[in-house]
């Protein structure tokens, strides 16, 4: 299940606010959405409950048992390297099995190929329980001896499907003592509202541009097909995704969790390390808190941090999936990284903004690029169509494809526009008094009808990060 499912809106999340909101006890509340938040995870497949809940039991145990044998460095350590182990080997099992054998049977073996299903959010599920544990160990969080409501933290259906990473710190004071109200309600319902716009409106429709163009090979799109197709694709994963953390981020507020930001305008980034501090920023401080800092950050020699940098980025690539495109992004954020800390940095600082931002989108539309195919054949042959080798393209498949249409024009126009802080600003302008609350809330409100009808009459409706 999905928040721009029909099932969702109008079934799924009404009656689990009913019920949430029927109990006064904190205790019961955190009970309802523990118990709803399962039911949400099963929808779609139910049989991988057991693993969320084994989990559950696995990570309150271990952190447990780390925080009881604090005072034995050598002991407490070893509960946490077993944490390590059994959460990342469910990691690795589920989702990196066969990509393993497929690189071991390059050396001549016959493993095996399993039949597994991945089961949907265990990358988001599995990065949380680790930084429960990791913080535990630190000591930055004490540790949760209610089992309850460390599976409430790890399952909570608002950021279980593809988050943000919300870290136990963030919600740690709020399991127990957050404080709902009509104030963080409505703001929820805003934000949820302008999420799902996000998702259903322009995600949904610049999808059906990019996945319709390349359906065909770099050859047939030619210059000005593959350059449709990718900006088309550059703003669905952004809105796609950005949409889903807006609409998880206003469920908590209605719930009186406070999740941190996870977008922020990626796409007005002037270099590739401004794009990293806006795009997925609760990964990447994850990566960055539980993997760089570890290893040395930039405390260390030169030659050492190259190496910390790419050990991260390659990671970082590998967590989106197990193909070698995904590694091979990884490595190219991780290269393009380092070449601006080193060589660009100065240079970069003293170019017009506006060349310094075009630089940047087409190194991140490039990146996209690398994201979306599999194959690295086709990544070469698309790539040459951008630059003209396969000519400009014929007008005439363009129009096959029916990807003129008005509806598609308007909402990869809008996808551009609100790309930029210029919702912000509309908000902030009608925000200033309380006569233009009001004339804001009912534009939502109408948003929200158009929205819930595409929802309805639309059957197109792809989700990137759900594989993740």
């Amino acid at each position: 299940m999905v928040f721009s499912n029909i099932v969702f809106l109008v079934l799924f999340l009404p009656i689990f606010l009913i019920f949430y909101f029927t109990f006064k006890k904190r205790k019961f509340r955190n009970i309802i959405l523990l118990v709803f938040s399962l039911i949400f995870y099963a929808w779609g497949e139910p049989i991988y409950i057991i693993l969320m809940i084994f989990s559950i039991l696995l990570n309150y145990f271990l952190a447990k048992k780390i925080d009881d044998t604090r005072k034995n460095k050598k002991e407490s350590k070893t509960y946490l390297i077993i944490a390590l182990i059994l959460n990342i080997g469910l990691l690795i099992f589920f989702k990196y099995s066969n990509f393993l054998a497929e690189i071991i049977n390059i050396f001549g073996f016959k493993l095996p190929y399993f039949n597994i299903a991945l089961p949907i959010g265990i990358s988001f599920y599995t990065f949380q329980a680790l930084s429960y544990v990791i913080d535990v160990y630190w000591n930055n969080v004490k540790v949760q001896r209610n089992p309850l409501y460390l599976g409430c933290y790890i399952t909570a259906f608002p950021q279980l499907i593809a988050g943000p990473i919300v870290r136990y710190e963030t919600i740690e004071d709020e399991l127990d003592n957050r404080k709902e109200n009509i104030s963080l309600f409505s703001e929820g319902i805003r934000r949820f509202i302008l999420g799902l716009a996000k998702k259903v409106l322009i995600a949904n429709s610049v999808a059906y541009i990019a996945d319709t163009l390349f359906s065909y090979s770099a050859s047939e799109l030619g210059l000005l097909g593959t350059w449709i197709a990718l900006s088309s694709y550059t703003l669905q994963i952004y809105f796609d995704f950005s949409g889903y953390s807006d609409m998880a981020i206003g469920l908590g507020k209605m719930l009186g969790f406070n999740f941190l930001e996870n977008f922020n305008y990626p796409y007005i980034a002037n270099s590739i390390t401004d794009f990293w501090r806006r795009w997925h920023i609760s990964l990447s401080s994850f990566f960055k808190d539980y993997v760089y800092i570890p290893l040395g950050g930039n405390r260390v020699k030169k030659y050492r941090h190259i190496i910390n940098i790419m050990i991260v980025w390659a990671l970082t690539g590998l967590w989106h999936g197990a193909s070698w495109n995904f590694v091979i992004w990884g490595i190219y954020y991780g290269i393009l990284l380092l070449i601006e800390k080193y060589i660009l940095k100065k240079h970069l600082e003293k170019w017009p903004k506006l060349l310094r931002h075009t630089y940047a989108i087409l190194i991140i539309m490039i990146g996209w690029l690398i994201f979306r195919q599999t194959s690295i054949v086709e990544i070469l042959d698309y790539l040459k169509a951008m630059v003209g080798v396969y000519g400009v393209g014929s007008t005439k498949l363009l129009k096959i494809t029916q990807i003129f249409q008005m509806k598609y024009i308007i909402f990869w126009t809008l996808g551009i526009i609100f790309s930029t802080p210029i919702y912000k600003k509309i908000s902030d302008y009608f925000n200033k008094s309380n006569k233009r609350k009001y004339i804001f809330d009912i534009l939502l409100i109408l948003l929200f009808i158009v929205t819930i009808f595409y929802v309805v009459v639309g059957s197109y409706n792809p989700f990137i990060y759900f594989r993740f």
